[in-house]
């Protein structure tokens, strides 16, 4: 079999930094997917761009969580379950599984997704923000039966996985959960007609590549870029450009500036090219099911 890599860009229409890097990086063929959080300030400039440009494989980046200090944002529905003592959704996953209300948490996903058609755009996939719908690995699988009945049936792929390796086993999880995650993915996605990846490649950013250099960074992430089974594996990135907006944003901004350096850079690209990885979507994806 081939190798087949989807990158995705996360994160477009979180702020002007990451929706001005990402429509360079998609029309300059650097980039081929990209997901767009609906509940945040730049996500209608993101859809009407997705609008203008439906050779783009844009899709919605389902937002459950606003990790930032100050950069934050409300749901589009008015589930109490969904936000902290401030009214912004919460900071993380873990307060995501243990607050939502399964019925407010389905009405605000179906919301998102609502948003973007009734604008006009035309989703070519739908994956989630900090993988807040997962359940969190286990403890709330409830979400995710959710989140993968819902794709169905819109009749929109999902980033997920159906089949477990090594190579991209996430770091904090053991293998047998990630083996046992992957066959339940397999089974609803079959039991929602829900396309998804055979893999999925979390990023791994560690404290010694942050102290490094962009080189030394990129060399560790072609590696594990290459590093991938036979079949189609899924990855993710947030490039954004490097401004004072994302730097009041966020204490990491480097490594969205790094990633967005990193999608751009040529020598990425032939890099993958030379070791037979070929770059997809999910439009490219669902034609080869076909």
């Amino acid at each position: 079999m081939a190798k087949y890599l989807i990158v995705n860009a996360d994160d477009c229409g979180m702020c002007e930094a990451a929706n001005k890097a990402v429509f360079e990086l998609l029309e300059g063929g650097f980039l081929k997917s990209t997901t767009i959080m609906m509940p945040c300030a730049y996500a209608e400039d993101a859809v009407r761009y997705s609008i203008e440009h439906p050779e783009f494989a844009m899709g919605i980046h389902l937002t459950a969580t606003a990790e930032w200090q100050d950069w934050r944002w409300k749901p589009l529905t008015d589930g109490k379950s969904l936000v902290d003592e401030d009214g912004y959704m919460w900071h993380n996953c873990i307060q995501v599984t243990k607050n939502a209300k399964l019925d407010e948490l389905e009405k605000e996903v179906r919301a998102q997704i609502d948003k973007a058609l009734k604008m006009g755009m035309k989703p070519s996939h739908i994956d989630n923000h900090m993988g807040s719908l997962y359940g969190h690995i286990g403890l709330r699988f409830e979400l995710l039966k959710m989140t993968l009945k819902v794709c169905g049936e819109y009749g929109y792929a999902y980033r997920l996985y159906t089949k477990a390796d090594k190579r991209v086993q996430p770091a904090d999880t053991p293998y047998i959960l990630h083996y046992i995650s992957s066959l339940i993915g397999k089974k609803w996605g079959k039991k929602f007609n829900v396309l998804m990846p055979d893999y999925l490649l979390f990023p791994n950013w560690t404290k010694e590549m942050r102290q490094g250099t962009y080189e030394q960074y990129k060399k560790h992430i072609l590696n594990i870029w290459t590093n991938i089974p036979d079949g189609v594996t899924e990855t993710f990135v947030h490039p954004a450009l490097e401004c004072d907006e994302l730097k009041n944003i966020t204490g990491s901004w480097q490594d969205r500036v790094w990633e967005y350096q990193l999608m751009k850079d040529p020598e990425t690209h032939q890099y993958l090219k030379d070791h037979g990885i070929e770059m997809i979507n999910y439009r490219d994806y669902i034609a080869m099911q076909k």
